[in-house]
């Protein structure tokens, strides 16, 4: 009798854990949730399947605006086709023309498409697989289906998309898309998918995530079931004759070509309306993008097929002009009727590298306009007294930052209270250490610090210039170098990594003035220190406030598995600052001589020590270069900001990441220049500095109320 009652009870627990699951996996969608589940168990999707896949879902309400705001809607023509059909796409397309010409002409023969329509697709899609959409499938999917104006489409594609899951023509982990559920290289929706997909590489699955012979055929195919007609084209430019009548243009509005040749329209060049493959009675569309003052296409056919894979007039000219240019085409030759055209993102990383210059905090220039960028364009224009200060990136203010008078470093005064700071006594911080564990102060070498112990390192920053001092691995040797001979307060300190604020050497400054600027010689402040739940120390510090510098200077220290390291300097005054700074790292190697430091091989640079003549590098850094050997005194302009300082003695490579930074200093004073030197001496093979900076011609220009972060990163690796 025990057995029936422990069966039923089993069977009991069985239930209520499937019940259990099911709340769970959709409980965040409410009875919308529930009801998909009912829908997708009607569709043959197993119950649990579905609470697998659905177990870490909830909702995402960021996608329900994106509803109106597509940018085929949104975005001037010109500015739309300027960021898709760029010359970077275009030259990308063309590579992926010879590199799958086998298998762009094997589907061409297959479905009728040539190769060029099908890879201008891919290009707009996902430029080529490099985007394929962040946001995960089905989170969107499921949002769409439970909220917003368009909740049972959505739930087919959501729905469409399980099924494909079931089948496993797709994995589901990490599946990504756009916001509305399109993905893979071609950006299928789910039902398009179901419906089109076909197998292109003959493994079995349609897969247009993994598989590029998978998603060009599909893609293919598409276009063929869309009524794309071999060997034809999909339009012309055109020329329409003055008080020509713009209400006839329309997609939908068609015509025999014969009858637009009867109302004046010609070739773009003037020439007889004749277009090879189309006949006179063929219809055409005469569409006007931007009105009767801009460009005039008349469409065919294939434009309908290109149109129905996304249904925008920008789109679909984005795919038929940029499969014209990977043709050979040289583009649309009536101009846009603007006279600010888009850019393109060579264009736009060169804008974005002029905001950087100008001191505007909008992360690394790489080609995507958002928030911070349109904020500091705003910012320009305004400074620039223009009317409209929209933000928009436009060829106007790209060319008015170009021709602005390049930023030259504000010549400082000496603080009035500089040489009374400098004679101050070095005064240990307020804070309470004993708050944060692993923070203390003490004596480091014989110079006062604060002392930082966590589970990954240790680290020394010297009151005096708030200088990093020491920072060492657990386990390892330590990353920074300080001179044995390092001299005491009121001297700067030989080693470690100075801070040399608001300018670098004397650039751009008279003799009143100190060398490497104000801040390495007086004593910082603690303003604030916290442990993070992984043990890591980040330390928040100060110089005292300087007279007459309408400038503000904060550095952020963390400590941890990495060595992370912010100087943000503020603007506060109502006058544009110009400043130059560096973090002058002098890194600890086992023999300067046998080191390498990666990541300037053909960067050009100035040598301090040929009188700041330009060099181009060739190959890796090294105090081995025939040119100059034993020494280095060089500013690399346009760097990229990563570096590798490989050292076989210690048998380690310090990568060293920088951001907010174009340029990079490499010294070592060599043996000669050493030898003068009390503090290095003959230790001058036990460093080599590899600085993070603002130097030379990457001069930072900050607006009043603008703010700059230089940042670095060190971390240590075996090698």
């Amino acid at each position: 009798m025990k057995a029936p009652l422990m069966m039923r009870a089993a069977s009991a627990l069985a239930v209520l854990t499937l019940a259990t699951s099911a709340a769970a996996a959709t409980s965040d969608f409410g009875s919308c949730g529930t009801a998909l589940r009912t829908s997708a168990a009607a569709q043959g999707i197993r119950a649990e399947r579905f609470d697998q896949w659905f177990a870490d879902v909830s909702p995402d309400l960021s996608v329900l605006p994106l509803l109106d705001a597509q940018p085929e809607f949104t975005t001037p023509i010109w500015d739309y086709l300027a960021s898709l059909v760029d010359t970077q796409r275009i030259n990308d397309g063309r590579a992926r023309l010879t590199e799958h010409r086998a298998l762009l002409e094997r589907i061409a023969t297959q479905y009728g498409v040539d190769p060029a329509t099908v890879v201008a697709v891919w290009g707009v899609e996902s430029d080529y697989g490099r985007v394929f959409g962040k946001r995960p499938l089905l989170q969107s999917l499921a949002t769409l289906s439970c909220n917003g104006r368009r909740q049972p489409f959505f739930k087919g594609e959501l729905l469409a998309l399980l099924k494909l899951l079931d089948k496993g023509d797709l994995n589901p982990a990490g599946l990504t898309g756009s916001w509305a559920g399109a993905f893979g290289h071609t950006q299928f929706m789910p039902s398009t998918y179901a419906r089109i997909a076909v197998d292109g590489d003959g493994d079995g699955r349609r897969d247009l995530v993994a598989s590029i012979p998978d998603a060009l055929a599909s893609t293919a195919n598409y276009l063929k079931q869309s009524g794309w007609r071999t060997g034809q084209p999909w339009g012309v430019e055109v020329r329409v004759p003055a008080g020509f009548d713009a209400s006839l243009a329309g997609r939908t509005k068609r015509k025999p070509l014969a009858d637009w040749r009867t109302r004046g329209i010609t070739l773009v060049d003037g020439s007889p309306l004749q277009v090879p493959a189309i006949t006179d009675d063929a219809n055409a569309a005469l569409l006007l993008p931007a009105g009767a003052k801009g460009p005039a296409l008349l469409v065919f056919r294939n434009y309908d097929a290109i149109y129905s894979y996304n249904a925008a007039e920008s789109y679909a000219l984005a795919i038929a002009t940029l499969a014209d240019r990977l043709r050979g085409g040289s583009g649309l030759r009536a101009a846009w009727p603007t006279d600010d055209p888009g850019l393109g993102r060579d264009e736009r990383r060169q804008l974005q590298t002029l905001l950087l210059a100008r001191g505007h905090a909008i992360g690394a220039a790489d080609g995507m306009i958002g928030t911070a960028s349109r904020r500091a364009i705003q910012l320009e224009q305004q400074r620039l007294g223009w009317k409209s200060a929209d933000g928009r990136a436009g060829t106007r203010i790209l060319q008015a930052l170009r021709d602005a008078k390049p930023a030259a470093p504000t010549a400082f005064q000496l603080p009035a209270n500089y040489p009374q700071l400098v004679q101050s006594p070095i005064v240990r911080s307020n804070l309470a250490m004993k708050d944060v564990q692993g923070l203390s102060t003490g004596d480091f070498n014989g110079l006062t610090a604060w002392k930082v112990e966590t589970p990954f390192s240790t680290a020394a920053i010297s009151v005096f210039g708030g200088q990093l001092l020491s920072f060492v691995p657990k386990g390892g040797q330590d990353v920074m170098w300080l001179s044995p001979n390092a001299k005491q307060p009121p001297t700067p300190i030989r080693g470690g990594s100075p801070v040399c604020w608001p300018y670098f050497s004397r650039q751009g400054q008279g003799n009143d003035v100190p060398s490497h600027g104000f801040v390495r010689t007086v004593a910082w402040e603690l303003r604030d220190a916290r442990r993070e739940a992984d043990g890591s120390v980040v330390l928040t510090l100060a110089p005292p406030p300087l007279d007459n510098l309408n400038l503000k200077l904060q550095m952020v220290l963390r400590i941890g598995r990495t060595l992370e390291q912010e100087l943000t300097t503020e603007n506060t005054g109502t006058q544009p600052t110009s400043i130059t700074q560096a973090l002058h790292n002098y890194f600890n190697v086992s023999d300067a001589l046998k080191v390498d430091v990666t990541g300037l091989d053909g960067l050009t640079y100035l040598d301090k020590l040929d009188n700041g003549n330009a060099h181009v590098q060739q190959g890796d850094w090294n105090l081995r270069d025939p040119r100059d050997p034993g020494r280095s005194d060089r500013i690399y302009t346009q760097a990229a900001g990563h570096y590798v300082l490989r050292d076989p003695g210690f048998k380690r490579a310090i990568d060293i990441t920088t951001s907010g930074s174009r340029s990079a200093v490499v010294w070592n004073a060599g043996q000669a220049q050493a030898a003068k030197m009390d503090d290095i001496g003959e230790a001058w093979r036990s460093y080599v500095c590899v600085e993070a900076g603002n130097v030379g011609p990457d001069v930072i220009e900050l607006a009043p109320g603008g703010r700059h972060t230089l940042k670095q990163v060190f971390e240590v690796k075996p090698l």
